[in-house]
């Protein structure tokens, strides 16, 4: 089993399966819980489970937290503060289906930021899946009409989408600047501490205007679930992928997330797929495995 979880793009797989959960969770609970009391007992959540694990490595290696804080200060606002805010706060107007196609860009964003400030390029197999992953999510979404994606308009929520997007392709890219020697719980637990500075206020804020949760089993089971699969695993996961096999390939399963959605929708709601979902994920699949081939 452990030489199972040791394959990151296990990882990133099941990353991208709680984070499909976590866009089902935000717009099912977006009438009883606010987005940014949602964001903050999210982290908050994660925190209590990351700080036994990170304690233990604190006073060696405080050093390194201190040496490296610049990187730190960044990751925790972009990964921790940032993109699931605005993507919680898109959720209040935007459709799913906006958020998934908008969502589905961010390989896109993360392949031209990694080109912009680290010279990375992708071989031509590289982009021709790219594009090919690319076409399967968009394929899912459109539900395989083409004129679906012509008469999306745009709203309020999908600009903060959009936020989102060039949020958490940054926070990939600047994974590569993480603090060489920290121990992974211990990067992921201040990181987490330097979001959820940023989210307190930013919650008292949202509560003084009288945004308060709706506290009912539905609501705290899913703060439990953001907290635990889509935070503490998710990020956990996602960061050592990122560290495996490179911020491209990493940023590229996000085309995964309309494939579980696919697979959430039938499992939970019974909505049976039909011929643009296989067709969808088909090139998904197919495209991910040209970029990963060797």
């Amino acid at each position: 089993m452990k030489k199972l979880f040791a394959n990151p793009y296990l990882l990133l797989i099941l990353t991208v399966l709680f984070w499909s959960g976590n866009m089902v969770v935000g717009r099912g609970a977006r009438g009883d819980i606010p987005p940014l009391g949602f964001a903050f007992w999210r982290w908050a959540i994660a925190f209590a489970l990351i700080l036994p694990l990170a304690l233990p490595h604190l006073k060696a290696q405080w050093p390194l937290l201190k040496k490296g804080w610049r990187p730190l200060l960044v990751l925790g606002l972009l990964g921790v503060g940032g993109y699931n805010t605005f993507a919680y706060i898109a959720l209040q107007d935007t459709s799913a289906t906006n958020a998934a196609l908008l969502n589905s860009f961010v390989p896109i964003a993360t392949i031209a930021i990694s080109w912009a400030f680290l010279g990375k390029h992708l071989r031509r197999v590289e982009g021709i899946g790219v594009v090919i992953s690319l076409c399967g999510a968009l394929t899912i979404v459109s539900r395989g009409d083409l004129a679906v994606l012509a008469h999306l308009n745009l709203n309020v929520g999908d600009v903060w989408m959009l936020v989102a997007v060039l949020d958490w392709a940054i926070y990939t890219v600047a994974l590569a600047w993480r603090p060489a020697g920290v121990h992974p719980m211990l990067m992921l637990g201040a990181t987490t501490a330097i979001g959820l500075c940023a989210l307190g206020p930013a919650y008292a804020w949202e509560l003084a205007q009288g945004r308060h949760i709706n506290l009912h089993l539905g609501s705290l089971t899913a703060l439990a679930y953001v907290g635990l699969f889509p935070s503490f695993l998710g990020y956990i996961f996602y960061n050592k992928g990122v560290a495996e096999v490179g911020a491209n390939k990493a940023s590229l399963f996000i085309h995964l997330m309309p494939v579980f959605g696919t697979l959430l929708s039938f499992m939970f709601l019974g909505e049976v797929p039909f011929w643009y979902h296989y067709f969808g994920i088909a090139l998904i699949f197919s495209g991910i495995w040209l970029t990963m081939k060797k």
